[in-house]
């Protein structure tokens, strides 16, 4: 990974979102971390007083007036070398019996706040000539997700965007990553948006830490993959999906 002098992290105050401020600091002279719970944020730039400044942005990113902190911290701080659009959360349930605002509050933090976040970054990054942007997305790019069809839908908008933007910026310096994590343990199954769901269903190698994780995704930004699926065994769901709808297409 190349010397980062300044990076944005979005949902920093915990799980990948922390884990990426953990792992850039001795990297990045200032991290701009940006999450919802203040204390959090606080409690993260003491573990990490002496390796790099943590910048904290309490911002809710489904909100407008969140997102105009974010973008103002970006522009006052910056200009920011790397861009790490990781913030989410998911609701569990048929998509016919839930909240509609609630399913639009996701759209908004992981679709339309990245997006902006980018849109942002990316004139600055052109004119140095160089930048990097992670979003993080999901398995849930390549497969069906019942019970979690927003969540999974704007995974695959991000995987789509990053393809996309990777082949526009191309040339420019510019590296565009979208990180396909699968079963990861963090709190996005511990809210309230994702009660009933059972952890034990799924065997313990199904599992990842976020430790490795990040380390998979900053690792492979010295490479030249757009789309980066952590674990041996995240990859082999995705190639089995993939089989499928290529199987599907012939028919």
């Amino acid at each position: 990974m190349q010397n980062t002098g300044i990076a944005l992290v979005t949902g920093a105050t915990s799980g990948l979102g922390a884990e990426y401020c953990r792992q850039l600091a001795r990297q990045c002279k200032t991290i701009i971390a940006v999450g919802r719970r203040g204390d959090h944020l606080q409690a993260l730039g003491a573990e990490l007083d002496g390796l790099t400044r943590i910048h904290p942005v309490v911002a809710d990113l489904s909100t407008v007036e969140g997102v105009t902190r974010t973008v103002e911290a970006l522009r006052q701080q910056g200009p920011v070398d790397l861009l790490i659009n990781n913030a989410g959360f998911s609701t569990l349930g048929d998509f016919a019996d839930s909240t509609l605002e609630v399913e639009l509050q996701m759209v908004r933090l992981q679709i339309d706040a990245p997006l902006e976040l980018a849109r942002a970054a990316l004139p600055f990054m052109r004119e140095q000539g160089r930048g990097q942007i992670i979003n993080v997305a999901s398995v849930g790019a390549f497969v069906e997700l019942q019970k979690t069809a927003v969540y999974g839908a704007c995974k695959a908008f991000l995987l789509a965007f990053s393809r996309s933007l990777q082949a526009e910026v191309a040339g420019q310096g510019i590296r565009v990553q979208c990180l396909c994590p699968g079963l990861t343990r963090t709190e996005i199954h511990d809210t309230a948006h994702f009660s009933g769901f059972d952890k034990g269903r799924f065997p313990e190698s199904m599992w990842m830490e976020a430790d490795a994780v990040v380390a998979e995704s900053l690792a492979a930004l010295a490479g030249d993959e757009v789309v980066v699926i952590p674990g041996q065994v995240n990859r082999d769901i995705v190639r089995g999906a993939v089989q499928q709808q290529l199987q599907a297409l012939q028919h």
